[in-house]
């Protein structure tokens, strides 16, 4: 049986409802044939996705912006401006319950465990932040935790969104050893051998069979897990290159002039997704794909 277009596999947002009503003309257009059916479902894969970016892609906007636009005689440090604009979205988004406040708890964990990378990262020289601010610690401005949450709630809110299952996922005490492992040896290698590669032998090993079940629309489509978190994190070293430029942080070799952050970080990042997917799922309990029954014709 085909869902009602206007139905939802989970409980939406208000503005989610609004808008998937305000889509459902639409769809009933698009099902007279089948490009418009699937013309259709890829509007919907692409909306969503914008909707889950949302925090994410206003932060980028920001830090492109203001690298163009910021006065030099502004009475507040451009960096100051990212950490209030980033305070007063998140405010925003939950005022408005475009962000539920379980999405919001992901995102907490995730600024604090990102700016305790920040803060060692920044102290051994992997990165700076050039411009001046007084919303700081140390030398690491508040606003970077938020560029963390930002992966957070993108993460928490595709979970949602899509209504993500999986099928194959390994246990969870396990996922969160390895996130655990991952995580330490992003601190360790300064002075241990990197264990990177083991690393993503151990990911490509527990996650190689896994695969996670998600509904653009009204039909469940599939991707390997280990393919998913890989495209998620080429999109976030392609958004870091436009931080860099932006000069919101800068690599060594990239105060000079700016240049394309290396392929290496899209190793880190990909590493990075496990940790996000695990802290998320210490949230939202991956729930395991069980295909719809097929009906069976009327005898």
């Amino acid at each position: 049986m085909t869902e009602s277009p206007i139905s939802a596999h989970e409980p939406r947002l208000p503005l989610e409802r609004w808008g998937r009503r305000l889509l459902a003309a639409l769809q009933a257009r698009a099902d007279r044939t089948r490009v418009g059916r699937w013309a259709f479902e890829f509007l919907m894969f692409g909306l969503k996705q914008g909707w889950a970016c949302v925090f994410g892609a206003l932060m980028l906007g920001l830090l492109f912006a203001t690298r163009f636009v910021w006065p030099e005689q502004a009475p507040i440090a451009r960096y100051d401006f990212l950490v209030i604009a980033a305070v007063t979205i998140q405010a925003a988004m939950l005022l408005l319950k475009l962000e539920s406040w379980e999405e919001a708890r992901v995102i907490f964990v995730f600024h604090v465990v990102g700016t305790i990378m920040e803060l060692f990262k920044t102290s051994a020289g992997s990165w700076i932040y050039p411009e001046p601010g007084l919303l700081k610690i140390g030398a690491v401005p508040l606003f970077s935790g938020f560029m963390y949450a930002a992966v957070g709630s993108y993460i928490a809110r595709i979970w949602r969104i899509f209504d993500i299952r999986f099928t194959n996922y390994p246990p969870v005490w396990t996922t969160v050893v390895l996130a655990a492992a991952i995580y330490v040896n992003f601190f360790s290698h300064h002075w241990l051998p990197d264990v990177r590669w083991a690393l993503f032998g151990a990911t490509a090993l527990m996650f190689w069979r896994g695969r996670f079940h998600f509904t653009p629309d009204r039909k469940t489509r599939w991707m390997p897990i280990l393919l998913g978190l890989f495209l998620v994190a080429l999109f976030i070293w392609i958004a870091e290159n436009v931080g860099t430029y932006s000069h919101a942080w800068l690599y060594p070799g990239q105060e000079g002039g700016w240049r394309l952050v290396s392929l290496a970080k899209l190793g880190s990042w990909y590493l990075l997704m496990f940790i996000s997917v695990v802290l998320v799922s210490l949230v939202h309990r991956p729930q395991a794909y069980e295909p719809e029954p097929e009906l069976q014709p009327a005898q």
